[in-house]
């Protein structure tokens, strides 16, 4: 059975894809940076209305994935804090300069967060080159990779995405995410065979997830 993540960045968006069958929520804040850790208050909120698993986005900023030693300590303070909230599980990446996997501070966090499970996120997108990124983040031990095939949306990462979900071989789950839409949603699944997929369903322009759309998404996923 396909699965759903629905990225939310308020607690009505949440409320919204539990409500239209998502079967889990990325909850973050900053829309306009792609996202980052939400606060204490909304995880709280979110856990008190939602059945369906959290998993919560650590990142202290937007732009770039290599962050400070400052920047890194905050992450693991906000992982030990958050653990204690009745989430299910954690979205963070953290990439040297050079654009491969930080594998020493990224086990540190996925260790940080045992016995959750972490998803190592679209920084992933901006690796230079996937195949041996792929091998150091099952290394990290993490238990999905959310990517739109190191390309701008799924559509054009497709390709990159079937090979990666072929390379993975069930050690790790390859969730496409980035543009996924319930326009595209049939076509990538029959070229890609993953088994979880990610999307804000934001049609709008808004910050709020639309129930239809995340309805949809799932229809078309089985057609």
């Amino acid at each position: 059975m396909k699965k759903f993540e629905i990225a939310c960045f308020n607690l009505e968006s949440a409320i919204l894809a539990q409500k239209a069958g998502a079967d889990r929520v990325e909850l973050c804040a900053n829309l306009s940076v792609g996202g980052t850790t939400p606060s204490v208050e909304m995880i709280q909120q979110a856990r008190e209305h939602l059945t369906i698993d959290i998993y919560v986005m650590i990142r202290p900023r937007g732009g770039n994935f290599v962050y400070s030693e400052a920047e890194f300590q905050q992450m693991k303070s906000e992982i030990e804090t958050i653990k204690k909230l009745g989430v299910n599980g954690f979205v963070f990446g953290i990439l040297n300069k050079d654009d491969t996997i930080n594998i020493e501070q990224n086990k540190t966090l996925v260790a940080e967060a045992y016995p959750f499970s972490c998803t190592f996120h679209r920084a992933f997108d901006a690796v230079s080159n996937y195949e041996q990124a792929l091998e150091a983040v099952i290394s990290c031990g993490f238990s999905t990779i959310l990517t739109s095939g190191t390309l701008t949306n799924v559509m054009e990462g497709k390709e990159v995405l079937k090979k990666l979900v072929v390379q993975a071989k069930n050690s790790i789950e390859i969730m496409p995410g980035g543009g996924l839409r319930s326009t595209n949603i049939s076509e990538l699944n029959q070229i890609v065979g993953a088994n979880w997929y990610h999307s804000s369903a934001i049609t709008d322009g808004s910050e709020i997830a639309d129930p239809k759309e995340i309805i949809q998404l799932k229809e078309m996923m089985q057609s």
